[in-house]
């Protein structure tokens, strides 16, 4: 799978981790790992919450993919 999103860039350009946006959105850190590491992709309105918690567009969380 193509690497769709920049979630583990931002956390990291944010100085937080996956553990800590796992607590916010209450779901599991294997989770977010797999959101990390783009073995699967959060459902928009995740993807909405995140760019929330990390108070960036969502455009910055999204990588499309050059042709």
């Amino acid at each position: 799978m193509e690497d769709v999103n920049r979630l583990k860039i931002v956390l990291v350009e944010k100085k937080k981790t996956s553990k800590w946006l796992a607590e916010q959105l209450d779901v599991n850190p294997s989770t977010v790992s797999k959101w990390c590491t783009n073995t699967s992709q959060p459902p928009l309105d995740t993807l909405i919450q995140i760019s929330q918690f990390l108070k960036v567009e969502v455009t910055e969380l999204i990588r499309v993919p050059q042709k």
